[in-house]
């Protein structure tokens, strides 16, 4: 069932939200050659302890319970990268996910962050990335059905050359960090069939995750991270987004 919020719970979603912004504003000061994943995490787990938030992602149940503020994915990770010691070099790619509860209410954010000079490869990846989540903020103004949004969001990625992730989604948000309704970023016959009605007061993490090779992703032995199954690199941006009467609110930016 789709939860819808009211004017002032989106606001209230608008304060998890900056906290989440200051989260990344803080990440994107420490990104460089040299700097461990789990020092990027630690950055995140401050910015949250300053605002008395609460990390989401840490304790969610899997084989193992994630141990982290953060997902932090390296190159050909594309999501649910475990911090670590591992460090950061020159040329990487390095996707920043996170999200926290404040006062009740969630927020979440991803993006991807060059360490230094990246190849022309990243950079036209990371471009269509961005470009691919512009997309889906401008078309959730314009569509009366998620199917819509999607259907652009496909075809900006494939124009650009690379490949949509099938095997995860976007979500709505709210008291919970994942709630109805399912938001992919591609079409499918099973979308198409039910599709999902666009409506003030639906706000949703919409997710575009984009791989430089094939679309196809392996899941890893530690029972999180998610990988390209050619090894090629993917990025990840995310937004949590507020549909209003006057238009779309991005609650996860500063």
């Amino acid at each position: 069932m789709i939860v819808l919020k009211s004017p002032v719970e989106i606001e209230k979603m608008r304060e998890a939200g900056r906290v989440v912004a200051l989260a990344h504003q803080a990440v994107g000061k420490i990104i460089a050659p040299g700097v461990s994943t789990q020092q990027i995490d630690d950055a995140v787990e401050r910015v949250f302890e300053k605002y008395n938030a609460t990390p989401l992602f840490k304790g969610v149940p899997g084989v193992v319970p994630f141990p982290a503020a953060t997902c932090i994915s390296i190159n050909d990770e594309v999501v649910h990268g475990i911090p670590s010691d591992c460090r950061l070099e020159e040329g990487d790619l390095v996707s920043v996910d996170t999200g926290c509860r404040l006062d009740g209410w969630c927020g979440d954010a991803a993006w991807t962050y060059a360490v230094g000079s990246v190849d022309e490869e990243k950079q036209k990846l990371m471009a269509a990335g961005q470009s691919t989540l512009t997309t889906a903020i401008h078309e959730l103004q314009r569509q009366q059905t998620w199917a819509g949004v999607a259907e652009v969001m496909e075809s900006t990625v494939e124009n650009a050359g690379f490949s949509v992730v099938e095997e995860l989604v976007g979500h709505g948000i709210g008291r919970e960090m994942h709630e109805d309704p399912q938001v992919p970023n591609f079409v499918s016959p099973e979308l198409e069939k039910h599709d999902i009605e666009l409506v003030p007061g639906m706000v949703l993490a919409v997710e575009p995750m984009l791989n430089a090779g094939t679309a196809d992703v392996c899941l890893m032995d530690d029972h999180w991270t998610i990988v390209t199954a050619d090894g090629r690199p993917s990025v990840h941006y995310e937004h949590t987004l507020a549909i209003t009467a006057e238009g779309v609110r991005i609650l996860t930016a500063l």
